[in-house]
């Protein structure tokens, strides 16, 4: 697939990295949005956003004021000389998004999670030119993202981006929605060309964190940020806590580091590859050693065959995790992926010794 990037997407604005989406969670009144979108465009808005249907997790919350709050995201636009966004997340909203004039449409992580709404609203955008940015699904699944990008992409739109906003899992705190960065890294390298916008708001649900989040996405790279701007976030309808002032959203900003990804400077060059060859060594060494660990894991599988002999003896297993994390641990690598990396080696163990007892049967 080849995208169109933000900076081409013929809005009549000079897009400069990183990209910048700010305004209110949700259009509450006429001046609140006109507020909170000219003290977002005073402090480096790019694209201005408001939350016109608000898709909640349950009844009687506030669930947008709906198609009225169109004129009013307008009007902010025209006023700030920005183009305006808001989330659709079925074919009427489309119809009403474009009856208005809105410029850029984004599909929220409860539409993107389900197939038939995604389907649904890149069927009514058929023969229109219009970009559409879309978050990742509320859980962690990278092929049900791609496979809602893939959706629009078969409809004809080619102006496209995603928007990282975390994901909902049990274990997400400090965050709302847990960053897990590998998922958009991944992205990434899946479809290269589509750029990646990150929502420190989504993924923080709380404003004090935002900072370290909106860093940390400029440190990998991503091509900009949402960020949710209120004129007075405590009074906010929806989602007070994550919402930022606008002079809050500008000492973000002003406070960022932008790195470069790439650089002509010869000496850090001439380093960097002789780094890059003592890791590439290093990993064809540990691809080698594990090759040898699963042939004895073979013969583990064949002597337990023979003998009658369970794959899994659980209390070993449950032994040598916590001594291996734990050593994992002590090598200066974190909990997190010490867990991950002796599960991954035990789970193929497994996969192994079965292969093994149903040889025959295989």
């Amino acid at each position: 697939m080849k995208f169109i990037n933000i900076k081409d997407w013929g809005l009549g604005i000079n897009f400069q990295h990183p990209y910048l989406i700010a305004g209110p969670c949700s259009a509450e009144t006429e001046t609140q949005v006109l507020q909170s979108c000219k003290g977002a465009a005073e402090q480096g808005a790019m694209m201005l956003r408001a939350g016109i249907w608000k898709p909640r997790t349950r009844p009687n919350s506030f669930e947008g004021i709906g198609k009225k709050g169109l004129p009013w995201i307008k009007a902010a636009g025209k006023e700030n000389q920005l183009p305006v966004t808001v989330e659709v997340a079925n074919k009427d909203h489309v119809k009403e998004a474009l009856a208005a004039g809105v410029d850029i449409l984004w599909i929220g992580a409860r539409t993107t999670v389900n197939p038939f709404a995604t389907q649904e609203i890149a069927d009514a955008l058929l023969g229109v030119d219009i970009p559409v940015m879309i978050k990742n699904p509320v859980n962690p699944d990278i092929d049900l993202w791609i496979g809602a990008i893939e959706r629009f992409y078969g409809a004809g739109i080619k102006k496209l981006a995603a928007i990282h906003r975390g994901f909902s899992v049990s274990r997400s705190a400090p965050f709302r929605n847990l960053p897990m960065w590998e998922i958009p890294i991944e992205l990434g390298r899946r479809l290269p060309q589509l750029e990646i916008i990150c929502d420190p708001s989504h993924i923080c649900g709380n404003r004090k964190l935002i900072p370290e989040v909106a860093q940390k996405a400029m440190d990998l790279h991503f091509a900009g940020l949402m960020i949710e701007t209120h004129i007075d976030p405590d009074e906010a309808w929806s989602d007070a806590k994550q919402q930022l002032q606008p002079n809050a959203l500008g000492a973000v900003l002003k406070n960022l580091v932008l790195r470069k990804s790439e650089t002509d400077d010869k000496n850090f060059l001439a380093q960097l590859e002789t780094l890059r060859v003592d890791i590439d060594k290093i990993d064809r060494e540990l691809t080698q050693l594990m090759g040898k660990r699963m042939k004895i894991v073979e013969a583990i599988g064949q002597c337990k065959k023979e003998n009658g002999i369970t794959i899994l003896q659980m209390n070993r297993w449950v032994k040598i995790f916590d001594n291996r994390v734990a050593a994992t641990i002590a090598e200066g690598l974190s909990e997190e992926f010490a867990q991950a990396f002796i599960q991954s080696i035990h789970n193929e163990s497994i996969r192994q010794q079965t292969r093994v007892m149903n040889k025959e049967v295989l």
